[in-house]
C-alpha cells in the first residue's frame, strides 16, 4: 500500500518509520541534531514548495533513511494510512 503525501509524491507504507508534526517534534536538541544529520547527507524531499510544510515523514529503504516534508499534517496522514487498512481489511 501507497501513502499520498501531497503533490505527486507516494510512498511504500512499509518503508514508513516515523510520521512526525514539524512544529511540535523539532523543539527537542536531539531532534534537530538528527534532522540536520539527514539534510547534510541531502536526503530532504520537500513535497510542495508552495504550501506551508506541517509534517515530515521518515522512511527508511534497502538504501538508507529519507525524510520527506509535507504540507499535509500528521494526523491527516495517520488517517489516511488507517483508512487504506480498513478498507483493505473488507476483502
Amino acid at each position: 500500500m501507497y501513502l499520498h503525501l501531497g503533490g505527486e509524491v507516494c510512498i511504500r507504507i512499509k518503508d514508513i518509520v516515523a510520521i512526525m508534526d514539524l512544529e511540535t517534534s523539532s523543539t527537542s536538541k536531539i531532534t534537530r541534531e538528527f534532522l540536520r544529520k539527514i539534510q547534510k547527507k541531502g536526503e530532504v524531499i520537500s513535497v510542495s514548495d508552495e504550501d506551508i510544510p506541517k509534517s515530515y515523514v521518515l522512511i527508511k529503504d534497502e538504501e538508507n533513511v529519507r525524510m520527506y516534508i509535507s504540507p499535509i499534517s500528521s494526523n491527516t496522514l495517520l488517517k489516511r494510512i488507517n483508512n487504506l487498512k480498513t478498507y483493505f481489511s473488507m476483502f
